[in-house]
């Protein structure tokens, strides 16, 4: 323990975790989340399985790592995060590969539910609250590091995804994927993760059950809600959207790849946004300028390298996003409580997240295509950015 303790203080304990997380959630993002819809053309062709179906077993993964995001919340904020992502790791594997072997539907869906687990334990919450507590008045800068780096999940993995499902097919694909999974971030979080959990002081002027019921949070919870929706609605319809435009799967996968550098771009400018703006300017105009280039994605038909680049500007706006989101707790309310007042804001954030996939397939069917679910999409996010202006308590 002294050893460890000495560690934090020079900051060598304090690097040491911080490269541990850029590394497991690039790889978690990546296997968990961003192989998915690279894959998802495939599966339908492969299974005859609607993409709408397929897609409700991801969503509702989504729906269960908001739901247990929330014990998970408190837990972090009494025990800190090892236990919890390493556990989270061991249950992405044989997850993953129950969902990989599936010759049913339901046995599919079936599958991304204990996925779901096993992303409470190792997304960016955990991770979040990780550097929010070890890092204290510089968590700032740790955050932008950590999705500076995650950022590139889907850069590095949509591409190696799509290579691998041109030699292997899905199912082979998504058991490589676990495997690269489970030997790196089960060692990690167990042995990179050991530094002491800080306590803080307590204090009473934001109780976390009168934070909860308070009207700011009510309407911020809602607002990142909507955001949520829009945002990863357009991960998951990015790739169908540009293969209508005439693109091919790998290349439509390329500039989904290239989203993760935009969001690397983004995030490099967030510590100057946020020092020279309010938490309710940044927030509103992060939205609003995310909605504006949903919208376009709609609207634009080509060429193919202007969509590219507005892949790029989509990825620019939903890697900010992450961050406003990250810090959206700590900026109002303090980080005392933050393990817990996350968990809550995040349960409804996910929820919306988790049905953004289906919806956004179940809507390009109803509307004729993904075009038109696109210009939804920026219609909500115009909405989200004007209700996250009253989503600050008054100072």
């Amino acid at each position: 323990m002294h050893a460890d303790t000495t560690a934090a203080e020079s900051g060598t304990g304090l690097r040491r975790v911080l490269i541990v997380l850029c590394t497991t959630e690039i790889i978690s993002w990546g296997v968990l989340y961003y192989a998915f819809p690279v894959l998802l053309p495939t599966i339908g062709e492969r299974t005859g399985w609607s993409h709408a179906a397929i897609t409700a077993g991801f969503s509702a993964s989504q729906v269960v790592a908001g739901l247990v995001g929330v014990p998970v919340g408190r837990m972090l904020d009494r025990h800190g995060p090892r236990a919890i992502m390493t556990t989270g790791s061991i249950i992405a594997v044989p997850g993953v590969v129950l969902m990989a072997t599936a010759q049913t539907l339901a046995w599919f869906t079936a599958a991304w539910l204990l996925i779901g687990v096993a992303m409470a334990g190792v997304f960016y919450a955990p991770a979040f609250a990780a550097l929010t507590r070890w890092y204290g008045a510089r968590r700032v800068s740790a955050l932008t590091a950590l999705t500076l780096v995650a950022g590139l999940a889907s850069t590095v993995f949509a591409p190696l995804t799509a290579v691998l499902n041109t030699h292997l097919d899905w199912r082979g694909t998504y058991l490589v994927l676990v495997g690269i999974l489970a030997v790196t971030t089960i060692p990690l979080h167990l042995f990179g993760l050991r530094l002491p959990w800080p306590e803080i002081e307590h204090e009473t002027r934001h109780h976390p059950s009168a934070v909860a019921r308070s009207r700011p949070f009510i309407v911020l919870t809602i607002a990142m809600s909507l955001a949520a929706f829009s945002v990863y609605a357009v991960v998951v319809t990015l790739v169908p959207l540009l293969t209508e435009r005439g693109m091919s799967t790998s290349a439509a996968a390329v500039a989904l790849g290239l989203g993760g550098v935009g969001q690397v771009l983004g995030r490099l400018g967030y510590a100057r946004l946020a020092a020279r703006t309010s938490v309710r300017t940044r927030t509103a105009l992060v939205l609003l300028v995310s909605a504006a280039v949903t919208t376009l994605l709609g609207v634009v038909p080509g060429p193919a390298l202007l969509l590219v680049a507005g892949s790029v500007l989509a990825g620019v706006a939903r890697g900010i996003f992450t961050l406003v989101q990250a810090t959206a707790v700590t900026d109002r309310w303090g980080a005392v409580h933050y393990g817990r007042l996350s968990g809550l804001l995040t349960v409804p954030v996910m929820l919306t997240a988790a049905v953004a996939p289906w919806a956004g397939s179940a809507l390009a069917g109803w509307l004729g295509g993904y075009p038109a679910v696109f210009v939804v999409l920026g219609v909500i996010g115009v909405l989200a950015a004007a209700l996250s202006t009253a989503g600050v308590p008054g100072r």
